[in-house]
């Protein structure tokens, strides 16, 4: 995150500015948001167009990228990966220079105008630093990236399993170089570029076929509209392949899943990778739900485990405790139940409350952070 002539002291006191001054803000994030966008439509009108007409949800989004950056801002390690991918990413939307700096304009003015007393020369400072960096590692990975910014896909099939549930499988007309446990950014025609984050649960396939397990969530303006209203036939666009979430098969080192609802596609994607070959790390699959219809995938992942003495599939249910064959309580109850992981690698997925409570419950049981694995953006 910060160039190798800084000191030490010089990093950990930009960083204690930034994280102390956001956490002022926080708690006014609607108020932040309207301000920020505001301010760089107006600092660069032809920005608008990049947008949605419904600023809503997308001033939310701001939001939970800027805390993800933020908490991550002295890990280099995890966060300049996660910069690069969003570089990549955003070469879809024509992003250019002077869009980053309209961008870090309008959000040092927005910190700062709900920071009160609290903002100071210092303080400004440090967030025009970390702007900095953050922007130059995105637009150095946009001007090496020499893939497409975007891949146009047709819908083949949509298999709806439920009111609130579908599986759509989508063909690219060029094959998607996403690596199994990635996640892409998705445009449908029902929601022109309100893009979402889904994630493909299978291994890339030689017909180049992407399967997506999208659940319509509450207040979902696009994922709703795929569950409810989309039609083979109908052309997506998906852009660059993001997420850290992977099996080291040489690592030497076993590993733990724990996936919440449909955050199980990455998990699917990973075991349908590894089910190529005979030998692998042992791989322990925690998959829960609310009740047993959130487990619509189990019977696969358990035919799977049936052929591959290396994966073991445990089922955990909120609730519905008289259903038999699977574990009771929370995945965070389930998973620190078994044990404390501290010799795996350990990858979580599924929304942000999950993945938070799951975390720290581990975190406290003794499993060691830099063994945790997961990504930001599962959510519509």
């Amino acid at each position: 995150m910060h160039s190798r002539t800084e000191s030490p002291t010089a990093v950990s006191t930009m960083v204690r500015l930034v994280r102390e001054s956001f956490a002022r803000v926080e708690p006014r994030s609607d108020e932040v948001g309207q301000f920020f966008y505001g301010m760089l439509f107006s600092l660069t009108p032809s920005a608008r167009e990049m947008f949605p007409a419904n600023m809503q949800v997308q001033r939310s989004r701001l939001l939970r990228a800027l805390v993800h950056i933020v908490q991550m801002v002295d890990r280099p390690e995890d966060l300049v990966p996660f910069l690069r991918q969003l570089g990549r990413d955003h070469r879809k939307f024509g992003v250019v220079s002077m869009h980053y700096e309209a961008v870090g304009m309008a959000l040092i003015a927005a910190v700062k105008r709900f920071s009160g007393d609290y903002w100071t020369d210092d303080v400004e400072r440090a967030w025009a630093e970390a702007y900095t960096i953050m922007a130059r590692a995105m637009l150095d990975a946009a001007a090496a990236d020499d893939g497409p910014a975007a891949w146009r896909a047709e819908i083949v099939d949509h298999e709806r399993l439920g009111w609130d549930l579908a599986v759509v499988r989508v063909r690219p007309d060029y094959p998607v170089p996403y690596q199994p446990g990635q996640y892409l950014s998705v445009e449908v025609p029902q929601r022109p570029r309100l893009w979402r984050y889904f994630t493909p649960a299978n291994a890339p396939r030689p017909d180049g076929i992407i399967e997506f397990h999208i659940r319509g969530v509450e207040n979902g303006w696009v994922s709703r509209s795929i569950v409810a209203h989309a039609k083979i036939g109908d052309t997506w666009r998906l852009g660059p392949p993001l997420g850290r979430l992977h099996v080291d098969r040489e690592s030497g080192r076993d590993v733990v899943m724990i996936a919440g609802g449909t955050g199980v596609a990455p998990m699917r994607a990973i075991v349908d990778h590894l089910s190529q070959w005979g030998n692998n790390p042992r791989v322990h699959l925690f998959v829960g739900g609310r009740v047993r219809a959130d487990l619509y995938d189990l019977p696969y992942l358990q035919a799977v485990a049936t052929t591959n003495p290396w994966l073991t599939v445990t089922p955990v249910l909120e609730s519905e405790p008289d259903n038999h064959g699977v574990e009771h309580g929370t995945l965070a109850d389930v998973v620190t139940r078994y044990g404390t992981w501290e010799d795996r690698e350990v990858l979580v997925s599924g929304s942000p409350g999950m993945i938070r409570s799951t975390v720290s419950r581990m975190l406290v049981a003794g499993t060691p952070l830099d063994r945790i694995t997961y990504d930001p953006f599962t959510l519509d």
